[in-house]
């Protein structure tokens, strides 16, 4: 049984006002994706890591790989339109065990702690699969320019990565998405869809997204201070 990584990179990044996809843009002079990277390469429980891309940043992977040995990297395969293609390339793209771990995480989430990722992999050893989230902390609200209805937040999580299946699960999952056309915004959301049970981690605040460009000086504080 083997634990792999996949890194879907091939978003766009819209929101980021950015020429070029955040994960790719210089934090203290590293790529983004660098020090996500990092984090699976650090590991002695990650064996391997794929990541589905956009095929423009072929050769900028290739080039990081190379500068930063970063060996565990085993394939660097064409990305999709959307997240769930891409995951989907990513698990098409060699022969698994059933029994595989597929740990699927944000390319521009890169404060995973080792704490984190250690527990997760304990929890989806027992569970099959589990997604990591954070309890909702603030008052809910919906509606749009005015409030319709308070949400009980204590039922209330936000998702986080990575989120841990067994292939047999994961891929079974897609199968069916696929013949279903159901599109999903992450993969908790398919492998639910297909029937399974996912067993919830409590995450960590630290394991933010970057999602607009503000959040890039909160991450470059934090990795100036390292003291998290």
């Amino acid at each position: 049984m083997s634990n792999i990584v996949i890194i879907p990179s091939a978003g766009s990044g819209s929101r980021f006002n950015s020429p070029i996809p955040k994960q790719y843009v210089k934090v203290l002079e590293k790529e983004l994706i660098v020090y996500t990277i990092e984090v699976f390469q650090n590991s002695n429980e990650i064996d391997e890591i794929i990541i589905p891309a956009d095929k423009n940043y072929f050769n900028l992977l290739y080039e990081l790989k190379e500068k930063y040995n970063f060996n565990k990297i085993s394939k660097i395969v064409e990305g999709g339109i959307e997240r769930q293609d891409s995951v989907y390339n990513g698990l098409k793209s060699k022969e698994f065990k059933d029994e595989d771990l597929i740990l699927v995480h944000d390319a521009a989430r890169p404060l995973l702690s080792s704490k984190l990722l250690h527990f997760s992999l304990n929890e989806a050893y027992k569970f099959d699969s589990i997604v990591v989230a954070i309890k909702a902390r603030d008052t809910l609200i919906s509606g749009s320019e005015f409030v319709e209805k308070y949400e009980d937040r204590s039922q209330i999580y936000y998702a986080q990565t990575p989120q841990i299946f067994r292939h047999k699960i994961l891929i079974n999952s897609f199968e069916i998405a696929e013949k279903q056309n159901f599109k999903a915004t992450d993969e908790s959301m398919l492998v639910k869809n297909a029937g399974y049970k996912v067993k919830v981690v409590v995450g960590e605040f630290i394991n933010f997204k970057i999602t607009e460009n503000n959040d890039l000086n909160i991450l470059e504080k934090l990795l100036t201070s390292r003291n998290f």
